[in-house]
């Protein structure tokens, strides 16, 4: 008699675990992962050494709002935001923000074109436009037959043609719980169906300029207007594309990078800027060719998944690969570094979260 109640103690926990297994093995999920083959990561080694160069930033807050994903400097000097509500903001003079536009969605990537228009890439609405009066118009929605599902990054070229990309065709904001949510799984997936495609005004045509990549994100042209950059996340790298012949393979410009990069940003003197908007995470990179098990990890609690470490780093590149700054925090006061603006006399930082964006003086900037 005293076997029994042993007995009945051992059946729940056996069971248990065979739910538990069986949840971790066959529970749908949404992604179909792929066979991929991550580089060895080297770390935070030269050029990309620990540094607290980014320490000396000033936080400029934009709350209630939150998700300065991205800024765009404006014809008169001010400085355009996006957040993560649908709203872009102007900040000017005393630093307070007021609300320029609600283009609803999630704006991410901002750029003026030539006419002193504010082109937005907005993740559920795809390519926007806000004119000089404040009207919010669709540019594009779609491009060779295909919906656009991610718009995310932004450039404008001089003359005219508007390059932006678009994420991934497999994970859209809208059906997945937003563009943070979207991209983890895109990521994790690590399919490569994200494209860029380049908008004539003129024509008011939109056809894909570029495709088959993991992730695709920042984008920017070169100051000599050469080049179109472009960020492939999942990948730790940024290609460059010829624009004066669209028939030339593309080259890769910097690989292997430390950290996931973002946001592309022309600045002064040649650079490029990238945002590395989170360190690589060692158990995703060992999990690249096992396709399985990243199913596995995706049925885990999310608290329990790959999770970033907060560390503040972005970059500085020209268009041949060469490192020409490194800015960390390794205290990551400004976390989720998504990209850079730099105007003649600061850097300021934009970021996925949080209610501020950061302004680094470059009279502050501290020596490496």
């Amino acid at each position: 008699m005293a076997g029994r109640p042993l007995r009945n103690r051992l059946v729940l926990p056996a069971a248990l675990l065979v739910v538990v297994i069986a949840w971790l093995a066959f529970w749908p999920v949404p992604i179909e992962p792929r066979v991929w083959q991550a580089p060895a990561d080297a770390g935070h080694v030269d050029p990309y050494a620990p540094n607290d160069r980014l320490r000396a930033a000033a936080a400029l807050p934009i709350a209630p709002y939150s998700g300065p994903e991205d800024a765009a400097l404006g014809p008169d000097g001010a400085l355009y935001v996006s957040s993560a509500d649908g709203t872009i903001l102007r900040l000017a003079g005393n630093g307070r923000p007021t609300v320029y536009a609600d283009v609803g969605g999630r704006p991410l990537g901002l750029a003026f074109d030539n006419s002193g228009n504010l082109l937005v890439a907005n993740a559920l609405r795809g390519l926007q436009q806000v004119d000089t009066g404040g009207r919010v118009t669709v540019l594009v929605e779609s491009a060779d037959g295909q919906p656009v599902r991610y718009a995310n990054n932004v450039a404008v070229a001089a003359d005219g043609r508007v390059y932006f990309s678009d994420s991934s065709a497999r994970f859209s904001p809208a059906a997945h719980g937003g563009a943070y949510a979207a991209s983890l799984l895109d990521i994790m997936e690590h399919d490569t169906t994200g494209r860029v495609i380049v908008y004539d005004p003129v024509e008011a045509t939109a056809r894909t300029f570029a495709d088959g990549l993991a992730y695709a994100n920042g984008v920017a042209v070169s100051r000599d207007q050469r080049y179109l950059l472009v960020a492939e996340t999942a990948h730790y790298r940024v290609w460059r594309y010829s624009l004066e012949d669209p028939a030339a393979a593309r080259v890769p410009v910097i690989g292997n990078l430390p950290g996931f990069p973002d946001n592309l940003t022309a600045g002064l003197h040649d650079r490029i800027w990238v945002g590395l908007v989170a360190p690589r995470n060692a158990l995703l990179d060992r999990l690249a060719p096992r396709p399985f098990l990243r199913k596995v990890v995706q049925r885990l609690p999310p608290a329990l998944r790959p999770a970033a470490e907060p560390h503040s780093h972005v970059l500085a590149i020209n268009p041949a690969g060469q490192v020409l700054m490194d800015l960390q925090d390794t205290a990551a006061t400004l976390p989720a570094l998504t990209g850079v603006l730099e105007t003649r006399d600061a850097l300021y930082l934009t970021s996925l979260f949080g209610e501020r964006i950061g302004r680094l003086d470059k009279a502050d900037l501290a020596p490496r």
